[in-house]
């Protein structure tokens, strides 16, 4: 994710003081998605930490399935009562599947941000995911 223009800079260095709920066996980017592999699958979405950060999730703009998406890419966007950021894609492939549930009810990224991913990639290169933070290295670089 990163914040975009208007957002008053979410990331910006704060502590939120905090305590974000971060899953072991699973890949993060530095921006704050991460990433579940499953054989050629990717289940991709937004962090704890991200989610409690943007504050009340109020839309997500989702890609279509069949687009292509590209690691270190936009691929849609997150906006909240207080913030909008773009999600930035953690790995490359095509789209597969969207959450179309986060269309009616984006606050479910609020209640559970890792039950609740936001798309499925069927990878292209699925060692991308290795070069991503593990749940160790991602609590490092949130301060927890």
């Amino acid at each position: 994710m990163t914040e975009s223009p208007s957002s008053g800079g979410v990331w910006g260095g704060q502590n939120f003081n905090i305590m974000s709920k971060v899953i072991e066996g699973i890949k993060y980017a530095d921006s704050h998605e991460w990433v579940k592999v499953e054989g050629n699958i990717g289940f991709i979405g937004i962090s704890d930490y991200a989610q409690h950060s943007l504050g009340d999730i109020v839309y997500v703009d989702l890609p279509s399935e069949g687009d292509e998406i590209s690691k270190g890419e936009e691929f849609g966007a997150v906006e909240s009562v207080k913030a909008a950021s773009d999600l930035i894609s953690p790995v490359s492939g095509t789209v597969v599947e969207v959450n179309e549930a986060l269309n009616d009810s984006p606050e479910l990224v609020n209640s559970d941000p890792y039950a609740n991913w936001i798309i499925k990639v069927k990878l292209s290169d699925p060692a991308e995911a290795d070069a991503l933070m593990d749940a160790e290295a991602y609590k490092a670089m949130i301060g927890e």
